[in-house]
């Protein structure tokens, strides 16, 4: 399997500035790619990736998505002066031209296919590329809000015909709508287009009519143009993490792509004067972790927005981080999505119910209602000289937004450590099977294991075959705990009495929020009462004398044969209740009569990554060697594995987590965006 990063960056494309005054492009700077790049090197970052160089891209790979006039027309500014310069940029939305401008658009251009090339061929498993200008509102014959040639919709077209792509996923989380990859791909099934942008219901910029959530894309592409709208300023990473469970994940896991290009613009995070959002950069790196499931992990980041220097150059960090492997930093803030990006969430899912099966059985009546709620309440808050104001505090609190991004960067990085991931294992046939880089610890010494369970759970201490599995579980256990490892893995003979224990110490430890996945019959419940554990038991059957709680939550669910109709219980249950709970640690075990195949396991296994700083220990009980060796290869980092043609759940299913969101959508508030009643009015 490819490893590595690619990282690609040129000087050059520094060149292309603006020569006169021009209020609406003057954030548009030089300054955004060098000051990125010398985050990634002071973060050491630039050493650990693969430096591939930019090339120009070619007028044959330019006219795979823009006209020949087009083309023509950037050329001939090459030798233009700067009165020249202006008048041809004049006819352009929001652009102007350099005479390096067009050297510069084609290196973006080379850059991107160059990354697509270092992927697709195995060279590296993933990457990012710095470019200028950006691309995505470029359209085929017009130069656009700071674009010229459209870098992604042509790496997009030019992956499809050299390596005969049939299916392309295309993020966009900069905070602009792309209308220009919207228009070149809206008729095309082949491209699952993704974006979410500030809209406020047409006022922002580009003020399009079909960048709303109800243009889903044109004939034989109807179902595949997915617009998510802000309507108002402010989100914050719950509303993306939001975003991400409720919409593009589903969607994004039944397309199944076969690469994913993210058109990554940082003007949707924190302190940046064209979004005004609230999104801190670690939220990068759980999107970015989230996106590496996909597609074998083959993920290809080009730059497009971001026009407040600090919070991009963090936010391109974070995002390099993770692509490199490293853990993923603890989410900040309250998870609960706010109203208006509910209505926009289940706005999208009711558009595109038509076309996709992991919708097929949602209600989407109640949302007129919800509509018109969010809007008297919008209306209510509006000051009409709001947008004034906001400008003139952005403009103000610049510096302060950059002393807190200064404090904040320090108490979310984390070192990486030594070594990602240990294991324990009795048999060393099975130890041979492993991936290369798991460490093989030594099990704890067994009164030692005594003493520290004998004060609080004496009953397990008399079986032997049990003091050797709880051996092997706190020696990694404890690894984890003093951040020596990431994560870890343990056989277990008895799983439910070893997550008992490991509960326990981990509390005991210090830990204040433990989140534990048990995956069959748990015949140990932990003591929930405090809230310090949250249990989430997939089982085929619930036993009659355990109810749902808060902290106690039994999830009825037998995969299906093809295995891979899980996905809905992942990304409209679990996900959401775990990102809501933000627990230290996480702990997957995996006990006798499980109800879910291997690729279930996987998937948890792989998403789940992104919780408590990437701390995981999992439990295996008693089984087969191919299901150790995918657990260990999905905490190592592995992308997840194929699902195949995907295959929705059955209407009982999704019915089952209907009672389980509506019973527990005001406890864990992530579960609000795909729930009737679920709306907190904030």
């Amino acid at each position: 399997m490819a490893s590595g990063t690619a990282l690609i960056y040129d000087e050059e494309m520094t060149s292309h500035k603006l020569l006169w005054k021009d209020p609406v492009c003057d954030i548009e700077v030089p300054e955004r790619l060098s000051s990125s790049y010398e985050q990634l090197k002071c973060y050491h970052l630039v050493e650990r990736c693969v430096c591939v160089p930019a090339r120009e891209g070619s007028e044959e790979e330019i006219l795979l998505v823009h006209s020949s006039e087009h083309l023509e027309v950037a050329k001939s500014t090459q030798t233009m002066n700067e009165e020249e310069l202006k008048r041809v940029s004049g006819n352009y939305d929001a652009f102007f031209f350099h005479p390096s401008t067009y050297r510069c658009a084609r290196l973006a251009v080379g850059a991107s296919l160059q990354l697509v090339d270092s992927v697709m061929s195995g060279k590296v498993c993933n990457g990012m590329a710095l470019v200028r200008p950006p691309g995505h509102h470029s359209q085929r014959n017009a130069a656009n809000g700071f674009c010229l040639f459209n870098n992604v919709a042509i790496a997009a077209e030019y992956a499809k015909r050299k390596y005969s792509l049939q299916r392309i996923l295309i993020v966009d989380w900069d905070v602009h709508h792309g209308q220009g990859m919207q228009y070149i791909f809206e008729e095309d099934p082949s491209v699952l287009y993704f974006s979410w942008h500030r809209y406020e219901h047409q006022e922002f910029w580009p003020s399009l009519k079909e960048s709303d959530y109800d243009a889903v894309g044109l004939g034989r592409g109807k179902g595949s143009n997915i617009n998510l709208p802000w309507n108002k300023v402010g989100m914050g990473n719950s509303d993306y993490l939001a975003a991400f469970f409720h919409v593009l994940l589903p969607m994004a896991f039944e397309f199944d792509p076969e690469l994913v290009l993210v058109s990554s613009g940082y003007d949707s995070g924190i302190g940046d004067p064209e979004g005004q959002m609230n999104a801190t950069p670690e939220v990068f790196a759980h999107l970015t972790h989230f996106l590496m499931q996909l597609a074998n992990g083959k993920l290809c980041v080009i730059l497009e927005g971001g026009y407040h220097l600090k919070s991009l150059s963090e936010s391109v960090c974070m995002t390099v981080k993770t692509l490199l492997g490293d853990p993923v930093p603890q989410i900040t803030g309250e998870m609960e999505p706010c109203l208006s990006a509910i209505e926009s969430i289940q706005n999208v899912r009711a558009a595109h119910k038509p076309y996709w099966k992991c919708l097929m059985y949602e209600d989407t009546s109640f949302l007129q209602n919800l509509s018109t709620k969010s809007h008297l309440l919008e209306k209510a808050n509006t000051n009409p000289s709001a947008q004034h104001e906001s400008k003139m505090i952005n403009k103000d609190e610049k510096v302060k937004v950059e002393m807190f991004l200064e404090l904040h960067m320090k108490n979310i990085l984390l070192p990486v450590p030594p070594i990602k991931t240990a294991a324990t294992i009795g048999c060393k046939a099975s130890a041979c099977l492993l991936p290369l880089s798991i460490c093989v610890v030594k099990e704890m010494d067994l009164n030692e294991v005594k003493a520290l369970v004998s004060a609080f759970y004496a009953d397990l201490v008399k079986e032997y075959e049990t003091l050797l599995s709880l051996g092997s579980m706190l020696a990694v256990l404890d690894k984890i705990l003093t951040k020596q490892v990431c994560n870890g893995i343990a056989e277990s003979s008895t799983a439910s009495a070893s997550v008992a224990v490991a509960l326990q110490h981990s509390l005991r430890f210090g830990f204040q929020r433990v989140l534990c996945i048990f995956v069959g019959d748990m015949e140990i419940i932990p003591n929930i009462e405090d809230g310090k554990i949250l249990v989430i038991h997939i089982c085929e059957k619930q036993q009659s004398e355990k109810t749902n709680s808060k902290h106690y939550i039994s999830l009825n669910w037998k995969e299906g044969t093809e295995g891979n109709d899980f996905f809905s219980a992942v990304f409209g249950f679990i996900l959401p209740v775990a990102y809501s709970y933000q627990a230290n640690l996480t702990v997957i075990a995996v006990g006798p009569n499980r109800s879910l195949g291997i690729n279930g396991i996987s998937l948890l296994f792989g998403l789940l990554r992104g919780l408590a700083e990437s701390r995981i220990l999992a439990m295996i009980e008693n089984t087969e060697i191919n299901l150790m060796q995918i657990v260990a290869k999905a905490l190592a980092g592995d992308s997840t594995p194929d699902f195949g043609v995907y295959v929705p759940p059955t209407q009982e299913k999704v019915h089952k987590l209907k009672i389980l969101r509506d019973q527990l959508q005001h406890e864990w508030k992530m579960l609000q965006c795909s729930v009737k009643n679920g709306i907190s009015g904030n």
